[in-house]
């Protein structure tokens, strides 16, 4: 692995804690690297993933409007697709919160969903959606066709790139994937990140950063063929793979349309990487000159949205209360708790009005159409936006 970014000590994304938990947060250097051999992007420092996945998470995909439009539309073109046959079987890896399974179960069709996060998949049940608390890996999966048979899809919806087992999830999907059965994840995309200085995307639950062509790489070496790749909206960029058994499927024209793309773009080369290495140094400092600029000024700026790349930014740039002293985020479970590392309090949406502040800087970028939107109030009042993907700018 050679490495190309250091985004320096950082704190579990999602690890949202009260002031009196603070003493016992857990750090780690988190550093991105890229095999020269296989072209695959990954962290060089793993958090494990009990850490990551627990009882408290605090993600839920539901929570934004865009998510669950996105997700009811993949339950629907699963039906019509690949859930045709006599009593069809969907598992998806990673459910959350149900946003996806949840339009599958009001259809009736057979499901499970494999949450390891307890709090997050009693969410799920509460929607009518079966769901099985484990992580998965091969012994889930064998255990899960023992009892439910092969299924015919195998989902997973920004869970993949996150779990560091990857060999023993490809072995758990060869146990339960039938056979002309197919294995679908949806991404982040390296190329997004690396040609948007998408820096935030970085952080622990992020193990790997997926291109085609690190993912056909991928499916080789575990046996299996990549067989379609589409470029999707959601979270700023990302890619949707679609897996099948060796020989089972004929590859869409799109896989080989992104590798040569990939080539041309030079997606793989370490210029390509130092470059970008570069570029999220030069937001650090730009960002942090229009906060102190605000600051000098006397105007005051509070966050907008707290997921959990807003801990990469924060802590990457040093950003404390002295120059955000809250951030707003509409998800229950994050408020009255602290962006983890740099301890910003989250604050419900109310108090992004009361009163409204001179400038927000919007953490939630990749929804930032529907946020600007829904607060025009805040555009009217005066307020201007500050963005730092791909570069530092006020709107």
């Amino acid at each position: 692995m050679q490495e190309f970014v250091d985004l320096g000590r950082q704190p579990t994304a999602n690890g949202f804690l009260l002031p009196e938990e603070v003493d016992r947060e857990f750090f780690f250097r988190l550093a991105v690297g890229v095999c020269e051999l296989c072209t695959m992007v990954q962290l060089l420092e793993e958090v494990p993933q009990d850490l990551r996945y627990h009882g408290s998470y605090r993600y839920h995909a539901s929570g934004s409007a865009s998510h669950r439009e996105h997700f009811a539309a993949n339950a629907r073109r699963f039906m019509a697709t690949e859930l045709t046959g006599a009593d069809p079987f969907i598992v998806e890896i990673g459910c959350n919160d149900g946003v996806m399974l949840s339009t599958i179960a009001a259809a009736g069709v057979r499901h499970l969903g494999v949450e390891p996060s307890a709090n997050v998949a009693e969410l799920a049940r509460a929607k009518g959606v079966t769901v099985l608390s484990e992580f998965f890996d091969q012994a889930t999966a064998t255990a899960i066709r023992a009892e439910h048979g092969p299924a015919d899809v195998i989902f997973g919806a920004n869970t993949i790139c996150h779990i560091a087992h990857i060999g023993s999830v490809f072995q758990g999907i060869d146990a339960l994937l039938g056979p002309n059965g197919v294995f679908i994840f949806e991404e982040p995309y390296l190329g997004t990140i690396v040609e948007g200085n998408a820096f935030d995307q970085i952080y622990d639950e992020h193990v790997f950063y997926f291109s085609v062509t690190s993912v056909q790489a991928m499916a080789e070496h575990f046996g299996f063929d990549l067989v379609n790749a589409e470029h999707i909206a959601m979270h700023g960029g990302e890619i949707r793979y679609t897996l099948a058994r060796k020989g089972a499927r004929k590859p869409a024209a799109a896989v080989n349309e992104l590798l040569a793309d990939e080539l041309t773009r030079n997606l793989s080369e370490p210029e390509t990487f130092a470059q970008f290495g570069r570029n999220v140094e030069r937001i650090r400092h730009d960002l942090l000159a229009v906060l102190n600029k605000i600051k000098s000024d006397g105007k005051t700026v509070v966050g907008y949205g707290a997921p959990g790349k807003s801990s990469t930014v924060t802590n990457y740039c040093g950003i404390g209360t002295d120059l955000v002293p809250f951030v707003c985020d509409s998800t229950p479970a994050k408020q009255g708790h602290l962006v983890p590392g740099s301890h910003l309090p989250v604050r419900p949406p109310t108090a992004f009005a009361d009163p409204y502040p001179d400038y927000a800087l919007l953490f939630a970028w990749n929804h930032a159409e529907e946020i600007m939107a829904k607060e025009q109030a805040f555009r009217d009042a005066g307020g201007e936006w500050i963005l730092f993907v791909p570069e530092v700018r006020v709107l």
